[in-house]
């Protein structure tokens, strides 16, 4: 199971976050400084994946943003970098090229490109023109309110 995805920019800077553990606003304050830390200062030749606490971490650098997802240690690291994969792919595809900015003022669509990705810390649609697709219709619900019928 997932128990949390983060993004990190290079700086260190917290760009989403969502967690599908229970976790005080300590503990997310300490996760986010302790995992930042560690996976930004490793050098770029060097595993993926680190064992922490109960939790492997797998992370995955994509351009200047860090993808970190938490999973319990019995759980498949390389299908999980499948999944950050595909996160990026989604993104990739839906903003045309994703970068940092995007994900900083749109991060409500990134939001809803994760949700449709993974429910409850499982990966719930496998389709990137599926997820794509809701998230267009999302899109069309957002610009006409008024339009009752969206086609799915």
């Amino acid at each position: 199971m997932i128990h949390f995805v983060i993004l990190l920019s290079r700086q260190g800077k917290t760009r989403l976050h969502k967690w599908y553990s229970s976790y005080t606003g300590k503990e997310k304050t300490r996760i986010l400084r302790e995992l930042g830390n560690m996976v930004i200062s490793r050098p770029a030749r060097q595993c993926n994946f680190l064992e922490w606490k109960e939790l492997k971490i797998v992370y995955k650098r994509y351009a200047s943003l860090f993808f970190i997802v938490g999973i319990d240690r019995t759980d498949n690291e390389l299908i999980t970098l499948e999944t950050i994969h595909q996160f990026v792919e989604v993104l990739d595809r839906y903003f045309g090229n994703v970068c940092e900015l995007d994900i900083i003022f749109n991060f409500h669509k990134a939001y809803f490109i994760l949700d449709e990705l993974l429910l409850a810390g499982e990966m719930s649609e496998t389709s990137k023109k599926r997820i794509l697709h809701i998230v267009s219709q999302q899109d069309v619900l957002t610009e006409n309110p008024n339009d009752t019928k969206v086609e799915l």
